[in-house]
């Protein structure tokens, strides 16, 4: 009979403790990080959308391949919201999104897109332009290692994409000018090697 209370009691405590750390989980967070991811998973779609929308129309494979790797970073942000209990915003149509400050976005850079090829290429440059910029001050936010760890592997992608980007313009006799980092920051970013991301 013993043996069997003590079972009882020691399951009892570790669902306590479970459904404790589930809740705990979803207060971990302050309201800015919380902020933060639930607009990143979103501007992490953005970036795979208008991609598609411009492999779509261009056939030109730098699209399609960082429209890939874009998927791969929605898929992070995605676990950390997960993780915490947050709501994904993300909507499973292309081209839509709940921010409506992204949605216009969206429409503005498709638009522009839609020019030429070249201007394709622009609005890939401005897209990682402005991610960095963004994550740069997401990292400012928080201390937490898992979303630095997230927020890290995100910003070395964008860099390599930047970087791409940046290639098929010069191919082309374009200069791109950054909107949202720093010249030099930028400058410092095409003189550095590619790197993988993990």
């Amino acid at each position: 009979m013993k043996k069997i209370f003590f079972a009882a009691l020691t399951l009892i405590m570790f669902s306590s403790c479970s459904d404790n750390n589930e809740n705990e989980n979803t207060i971990l967070l302050t309201q800015a990080e919380k902020d933060d991811l639930i607009f990143l998973r979103e501007e992490e779609k953005l970036a795979r959308d208008v991609y598609i929308f411009s492999y779509n129309k261009y056939q030109i494979s730098v699209f399609n391949s960082i429209s890939n790797s874009e998927q791969k970073h929605m898929d992070s942000v995605l676990s950390l919201l997960n993780k915490y209990g947050i709501p994904d915003p993300a909507s499973p149509q292309v081209g839509v999104f709940v921010n409506q400050d992204l949605q216009l976005l969206y429409n503005g850079l498709t638009a522009q897109a839609t020019i030429s090829s070249i201007e394709a290429l622009k609005v890939g440059a401005t897209i990682e332009d402005l991610d960095i910029n963004d994550i740069d001050h997401f990292i400012s936010n928080t201390t937490k290692i898992d979303l630095l760890s997230v927020y890290d592997n995100l910003t070395c992608g964008s860099k390599n994409h930047i970087r791409s980007f940046t290639s098929q313009l010069t191919l082309n006799g374009v200069t791109y000018v950054p909107q949202f980092i720093s010249v030099e920051y930028y400058n410092t970013i095409l003189n550095s090697p590619s790197g993988g991301c993990n």
